[in-house]
């Protein structure tokens, strides 16, 4: 695993150890990032099953000015936290040990909005609709930004949830990305 293009473009990343996290192929991050960006001038990222931090840290590469990272097991957030150090990225992110509810439900009361969410759970716990319809609700999601979710092919998201529209979705084999924006 690797950081794809931006500032810190080839910087080698940790993968999380044991089978229990899967990270995005190099070849599905560039793609999320040529529907999404592909760069980015400043804005707010929001990694919610962050994993190793990978779809965050390439953000911030990418031009994104802070990225709050989350994920509930012990081992992805310790190997975010050392990405991040290893990225000289401590100063531009935020690490928390909490499921996505949880989570959502602190950032509510923090009064805070992204330009980008990156929703990319496990493909047997989804709950992607649930999330994006809070992320709706709360207006979670600034107005010209984008929610991404990456989810099994074999999954396929409403067209609309809440003000949010999916406006791309494209598979690769059994991976499957869906974008939301406003």
């Amino acid at each position: 695993m690797r950081v794809i293009s931006g500032t810190l473009k080839g910087r080698p990343l940790k993968a999380v150890p044991g089978s229990g996290t899967r990270p995005t192929t190099d070849k599905v991050k560039e793609s999320i990032f040529n529907m999404i960006g592909p760069y980015f001038q400043g804005g707010i990222g929001l990694d919610l099953f962050a994993g190793s931090g990978g779809l965050g840290i390439e953000a911030i590469s990418r031009g994104l000015e802070k990225v709050i990272f989350v994920d509930r097991d012990a081992k992805a957030f310790q190997t975010i936290k050392l990405n991040l150090q290893d990225c000289d990225l401590v100063e531009q992110s935020e690490v928390y040990r909490n499921d996505a509810s949880r989570a959502l439900k602190a950032i509510l009361k923090r009064e805070l909005s992204f330009d980008y969410i990156f929703l990319d759970p496990p493909y047997k716990q989804q709950k992607l609709q649930q999330l994006l319809q809070l992320i709706a609700e709360h207006r979670l999601l600034n107005e010209s930004g984008y929610v991404m979710c990456e989810h099994s092919s074999e999954i396929v998201l409403d067209e609309q949830v809440g003000d949010l529209r999916k406006i791309r979705e494209e598979t690769y084999g059994i991976i499957r990305i869906s974008i939301y924006a406003i």
